[in-house]
């Protein structure tokens, strides 16, 4: 008996679990439906499963949302694809709740269903779906409704598709704000699927009633399908509807709908070609850098230098330059943060002598910015300025501003500064390094900072890869070693981590003729804190110094360390003395 029962349990442990007061209960079942769908075999599923879930009207969203994601991978468990329209049913149901992530998500299985469906299927089950959907009473179906269209349109016979096309055209001229918006979001992915007779025609009839919706919320979702139609359309074509589409948006009244035509902007250029965009869209440009909205002017600040390099260099400096040099001096900082991060990817556009003349007072000026985010933004990219105007101009220009931020206010710029020291060493050379930089990067180990400090020592172990290690035997070394002197516990740390960094890089001789001695000296300070990193370091150069220098050396150091009264002392001096025998028995 109980195994005729068996196959009933699944279906029963469900329905009692779906109808339970615990929502856990709820989801943990409807995430176990394939497992269940498994149990009872595809056939049962078919006929107590997939109706059971359709009548099943819970009312949490969570619940549901965790349905719709279920269904859209259950074609296996349905029989496969012949019989994947049993699926269609629940979702439909999915599609019509008010909680906009569920419709989202039954809206994306559909698509998922529809796109592995037979297109016999497809005509007599999806799209009937769609057209309900579409002329359904609440506005939810409405906005499902969009969603689908460019799944049904191709299998569609002729007839069909044009009603399909007559009935996105009314749903774009929806009573509901929201099935307008939902109409304007897919209209880039049906008119992919339209045939390129009717993309001219019909498509573009519902395209310019969406452009000129009453709700800037329409409006500005139809300046995302400007690009996606743009690319489906004859360049001259595109000159000719879109164009002027794009030119009126950047004067739109509402900021929103003139922020997404400033986001838009290069790749809108780039589907009407190199012709229109000097003539038309350069103006529009020009006036999208100089908007009263901040948010715009951010948004096209961004983007200069992706315009500039399809404009030629005289028109850069004729049209956009005057309005790089009003933002540079921008009331609002985001829109000056938003420059800097771009505006050195200027320079090899518009040349050196221009670069010199024009965008070098530009740099300085935002180097000098009291944002931090300003001047953070001109370092980092700092290298693409020297491949134009060479390391001398740079030098001469641009470094008593890098020796002023050096010395910031602000640890973060402090920080970034250091950061960008080994590649401006790379670019500037040893001779000049040492005239200017030099100094600085000893006083940073000294900071109040622990991460500039830290950041500092990684910076000497990097200059020494870039510059050698009989150059940094003679400029980083001896400076480093008498830091270890200083009254503060917290830099002679700091030099610990440093000599640490620096002894893999300086070799095994110096290591033992001039690091080694110090660290010993260390072992014996007076602050535990030192003593446990003094441990570390001398474990850290085991595998770097001879064996003998280990034995005669660096074990009695430990061995000394390993009875010291403080417990952590002793932790690290073990854990070390440990990593020597491991060494010695793998040698």
């Amino acid at each position: 008996m109980a195994s005729v029962d068996e196959p009933l349990y699944p279906i029963a442990v469900l329905i009692d679990e779906l109808k339970n007061d615990d929502i856990q209960l709820r989801l943990n079942s409807i995430r176990r439906l394939s497992t269940i769908a498994r149990a009872l075999g595809e056939e049962r599923t078919r006929k107590e499963l997939i109706p059971f879930l359709s009548e099943n009207n819970d009312d949490d969203d969570e619940v549901l949302l965790a349905m719709a994601e279920e269904l859209g991978v259950f074609i296996p468990y349905v029989g496969g694809v012949e019989h994947a329209h049993v699926l269609l049913p629940p979702l439909e149901t999915l599609c019509i709740v008010e909680e906009t992530c569920v419709r989202d998500k039954a809206v994306e299985s559909l698509c998922r269903i529809g796109s592995q469906m037979r297109e016999s299927d497809l005509v007599d089950y999806f799209i009937p779906l769609v057209k309900r959907l579409a002329a359904g009473e609440w506005f939810t179906a409405r906005v499902s409704a969009c969603g689908l269209f460019h799944i049904a349109y191709p299998s569609a016979p002729d007839m069909l598709k044009t009603e399909l096309r007559s009935i996105y055209s009314q749903l774009c001229q929806d009573d509901m704000p929201m099935v307008r918006r939902a109409a304007a979001t897919n209209l880039g992915k049906f008119a992919a699927t339209v045939e390129a007779a009717h993309l001219k025609t019909d498509i573009m009839s519902m395209f310019e009633d969406l452009t000129q919706d009453d709700q800037d919320s329409v409006r500005l979702l139809a300046v995302e399908g400007c690009a996606a139609l743009g690319k489906l359309l004859e360049p001259q074509d595109c000159v000719s509807h879109i164009l002027p589409v794009i030119v009126n948006f950047s004067q739109d009244k509402s900021w929103r709908v003139r922020y997404m035509v400033a986001n838009q902007l290069y790749e809108l250029c780039e589907a009407v070609g190199p012709e229109p965009t000097r003539t038309d869209l350069v103006p529009a440009y020009v006036r999208l850098l100089r908007d009263n909205e901040a948010e715009v002017r951010i948004a096209a600040a961004g983007k200069v230098t992706k315009f500039c390099r399809i404009l030629n260099p005289e028109l850069a400096i004729q049209h956009i330059l005057p309005c790089v040099k009003e933002l540079s001096s921008d009331s609002s900082q985001h829109v000056r943060s938003a420059l800097a991060s771009v505006i050195m990817g200027m320079a090899p556009v518009l040349g050196k002598d221009a670069t010199i003349e024009q965008l070098l007072p530009i740099f300085l000026s935002l180097l000098k910015d009291e944002f931090p985010d300003v001047r953070l933004n001109i370092i980092s990219k700092l290298d693409q300025v020297n491949q134009v105007i060479g390391i001398d101009l740079l030098s001469q220009s641009l470094l008593p501003a890098i020796v002023e931020l050096a010395e910031d206010r602000h640890w973060r710029v402090r920080l970034a500064i250091i950061e960008y020291i080994p590649l401006l060493a790379s670019q500037l050379g040893v001779g000049f390094f040492d005239d200017k930089l030099g100094a600085l990067c000893m006083q940073w180990l000294q900071d109040k900072v622990y991460s500039i400090r830290d950041a500092a020592a990684n910076n000497l172990k990097r200059l020494a890869e870039e510059f050698g290690p009989e150059w940094a035997m003679q400029h980083i070394v001896p400076q480093v070693l008498d830091m270890l002197n200083n009254p503060h516990y917290l830099y002679r740390m700091t030099v610990l981590r440093a000599i640490s960094l620096l002894a893999p890089v300086m070799g095994p001789e110096i290591t033992c003729s001039n690091l080694l001695p110090v660290i010993v000296t260390a072992s014996k300070d007076r602050v535990p804190n030192i003593k446990f990193n003094v441990a570390k370091v001398l474990q850290s150069i085991i595998s770097i110094v001879d064996q003998s220098v280990v034995e005669k050396t660096i074990r009695p150091s430990l061995v000394e360390l390993a009875e010291d009264p403080d417990v952590d002392v002793r932790f690290f001096a073990n854990r070390a003395l440990q990593s020597i025998d491991h060494v010695m028995m793998s040698s």
